[in-house]
């Protein structure tokens, strides 16, 4: 791939750095690799967010009774 950069880096020192993260950032990432390898959950995503905006939604405590 033309402007890109690869290198080399072991398992351990990515599963080393994602347990160095913390949890909010930990969560970003899995989702973005969630998202970059699942099309289905894209769909999904973009499906929430239409019934979000389109007030097909409840809260917790309807769901729940808390």
């Amino acid at each position: 791939m033309a402007g890109s950069v690869k290198i080399e880096i072991a398992p351990e020192e990515i599963i080393k750095a994602v347990k160095a993260m913390q949890k909010k950032d930990r969560d970003a990432l899995l989702e973005d690799i969630l998202a970059s390898t699942s099309p289905e959950y894209l769909d999904s995503v973009r499906e929430a967010r239409a019934d979000y905006r389109a007030g097909r939604v409840k809260s917790h405590k309807v769901v729940f009774g808390k």
